[in-house]
């Protein structure tokens, strides 16, 4: 009985939760309008704190990089300098009014988060306006990022569990700049021109291609007239870009990556879903069986609960706007990596071969629907959910209808799924870890 004690806990927890998934549509109430200049927008008015949280995502991410590296820099030089401000001033606004503002990049799109006390409201969309219209990248700045950029790829390479992602991503898209770092390389990175920067910035980085979600002590109309104000200078330039598919995938392989480790990196893993698949919310009802549900998956009980090969054993589906991976990652000693290949690899062929349980199902469910309120319990978490809602154009209702999306998963859907979407003869299996120690199949 010991062995399924943190799952009754879980589901005690979960069951709770799910009484609050109805309420949460109503409390958010998110509202969209569309600005003059292109600019989505969402918000959801929320009093509890004088605070705003604003998120802002624009397609403007490495895939459209012309020289690998060059979005991610201009994403982290978006603080560092503009026409009115040095990188010091922009450093020490934010620390005076007590904000917090950053930048980062992905392969589809840039983020920019800033949460601020509702009195400094003006100040801080004065600041966002001027890094979003006017940043200049001053080269001694784009010196000192690139160190640091280059200083980051270096320990990702000393890093087991992240060559392992690399590798498994460069074999999934051989010809894609989903297969190739968001950073970049270390030659990439050094040969970025001030330039090309500012070209990229100038090209990508306009309201039209943007969303913005602000959840705190603020109205809606309140803010449109605020940004009207601070962003009139930010005007449309090219559309957002059609979703990239992937020309080819990865083959079938097996990639080892010999590295002093006492513990081996694994990661098995093939082609996915994109998010518009009608089969996503089936997928992962069957992904919690599986991999995902913690202690009560079936991988997890197969190769830690029963046979102590591994600490931490998951699964999961990555579900983007035009493509989607399937992943399961574990650690285990090099002795005994090959056992655990196996056993991942039974778990796979058999939620393909055998029926769920009414057990299983039900548990999957309950989870999955009991902490969904856990991804938007601070204002900032709601306005990133916000912007992915509308990234994926899943709907502003999208959080009152989530429970019955997975409530109405059956067990033969879940059958399905398995069948249609894991494919054990397609799997990519990258090793990372001392090869001697881990022998030949």
């Amino acid at each position: 009985m010991t062995r399924f004690f943190p799952w009754v806990v879980t589901s005690v927890c979960v069951v709770i939760l799910a009484a609050w998934a109805p309420l949460l549509d109503a409390a958010l109430a998110p509202k969209r309008s569309i600005l003059d200049n292109g600019l989505v927008l969402l918000t959801s008015q929320q009093r509890s704190l004088p605070m705003v949280s604003i998120e802002l995502l624009i397609e403007a991410g490495s895939r459209y990089d012309n020289e690998e590296g060059v979005a991610n820099l201009v994403a982290r030089l978006l603080t560092y300098g503009t026409k009115r401000r040095s990188a010091l001033q922009i450093s020490d606004t934010v620390d005076f009014i007590g904000a917090s503002l950053s930048a980062s990049c992905g392969e589809d799109a840039a983020s920019v988060s800033l949460t601020i006390l509702k009195k400094d409201l003006a100040t801080g969309l004065d600041l966002l306006a001027d890094i979003l219209t006017a940043s200049t990248f001053p080269q001694e700045e784009i010196d000192r990022q690139k160190q640091a950029v280059i200083a980051g790829i270096k320990a990702r390479e000393e890093s087991p569990g992240s060559i392992a992602q690399r590798r498994f991503a460069a074999a999934l898209y051989p010809q894609s700049p989903y297969g190739r770092p968001v950073e970049g390389n270390e030659a990439s990175v050094k040969a970025i021109s001030q330039a090309s920067l500012q070209e990229f910035y100038q090209r990508f980085y306009r309201p039209n291609r943007a969303i913005m979600a602000v959840v705190g002590d603020i109205s809606q109309d309140e803010l449109i007239r605020a940004l009207n104000q601070s962003l009139r200078s930010w005007t449309k330039g090219e559309p957002r870009g059609n979703p990239l598919v992937p020309s080819t995938i990865g083959e079938a392989q097996v990639i080892r990556v010999n590295k002093d480790l006492t513990q081996a990196n694994i990661i098995l893993g093939q082609q996915g879903i994109s998010r518009e698949n009608p089969d996503y919310y089936a997928i992962q009802v069957m992904n919690c069986i599986l991999g995902g549900g913690g202690f009560s998956s079936r991988a997890m009980d197969a190769i830690r609960n029963e046979r102590g090969l591994a600490y931490s054993v998951y699964s999961y589906f990555s579900a983007e706007r035009s493509r989607g991976s399937f992943e399961l990652v574990m650690q285990t000693k090099n002795e005994t990596a090959l056992e655990a290949i196996r056993l991942a690899q039974t778990e796979i062929r058999r939620i393909r071969e055998e029926s769920v349980t009414d057990q299983e199902l039900s548990d999957a469910k309950d989870y999955l629907i009991g902490s969904f309120p856990l991804r938007l319990d601070t204002n900032r978490r709601v306005a990133s959910f916000l912007v992915q809602v509308e990234f994926y154009q899943l709907g502003l209702d999208y959080p009152e209808r989530y429970s019955d999306l997975i409530r109405k998963v059956t067990r033969e859907d879940v059958e399905r799924v398995a069948r249609q979407y894991l494919h054990p003869e397609k799997l990519i299996t990258v090793v990372v870890g001392n090869q001697k120690k881990i022998g030949e199949n």
